[in-house]
């Protein structure tokens, strides 16, 4: 139920998982992204009654959920009592049904799983940008904040998108990997699923991996250009927004 001494970002709930503040990275110019303001976390269906008035302790007032609409209707959010508004952003998990597919065919590799989560990757630049727009337009708003974004285990969805924030605050690249590549130490919603696989295939699909966002980016930038010209034209955030959300995220 506390923050961690060895990684102070991350929220410890009973019935959540993933669950980090965002502040605390350091952007180029030396300012520090600020504490309290952005979370991001898997799904928040499993909260028990003391993560419940944790989330009221840090005075959580949006629940901008990436997940697709079956599996929000699946795990709906356990926030009875929280005065915070859940605002859906689906990007639904196509990947999931090519992965079934080749688990229940035995085609399942490395390679082949690895393959799937690659080109899930590259399509969020694309097909999920009218999500990724209404987060960034709730992230903009101070009326919104502190606020929580997520997915199902808070790993690809949301770890691009924490990506994309970090990136726009101007933290570096390895920072920004760094922040993704966390999930694998603190994610506990893969414990048991998927046993049947061999460990390499299990791994590809549980895992974050840099390849992955680094894939995504790459998209984006054969699409765009530069980051900053998809923050002007995909998701409407031209560079007065960037500063604005500069100077409202960052501190010092």
């Amino acid at each position: 139920m506390t923050e961690t001494d060895t990684h102070p970002r991350v929220i410890r709930l009973e019935g959540g998982s993933n669950f980090r503040d965002l502040g605390g990275y350091r952007a180029v110019d030396g300012r520090r992204v600020r504490h309290g303001l952005i979370y991001r976390s898997a799904h928040l269906g499993g909260l028990t009654e003391a993560d419940r008035s944790r989330l009221a302790g840090l005075g959580v007032r949006t629940i901008v959920d990436l997940r697709g609409l079956n599996e929000a209707a699946e795990t709906p959010h356990a926030i009875d009592g929280l005065a915070a508004e859940i605002l859906p952003a689906a990007i639904e998990p196509g990947v999931g049904l090519r992965i079934r597919a080749a688990l229940d065919e035995g085609r399942a590799t490395p390679e082949v799983i690895a393959g799937f989560m690659t080109e899930h990757y590259r399509d969020y630049p694309g097909r999920a940008v009218p999500a990724f727009r209404t987060l960034f337009a709730a992230l903009s708003s101070g009326a919104r904040r502190p606020l929580v974004f997520h997915c199902t285990a808070g790993k690809d969805r949301t770890g691009f998108a924490a990506a994309l924030l970090l990136t726009a605050l101007g933290v570096p690249w390895p920072t920004v990997v760094e922040d993704y590549l966390h999930t694998n130490a603190v994610w506990t919603g893969h414990v048991g699923r998927h046993m049947e696989l061999d460990p390499p295939t299990r791994a590809a699909l549980i895992e974050a991996r840099a390849d992955y966002l680094e894939a995504a980016f790459a998209a984006l930038r054969e699409n765009h250009g530069e980051v900053e010209a998809f923050f002007d034209r995909a998701l409407g955030i031209d560079a007065d927004a960037r500063h604005r959300l500069q100077s409202e995220l960052l501190e010092g």
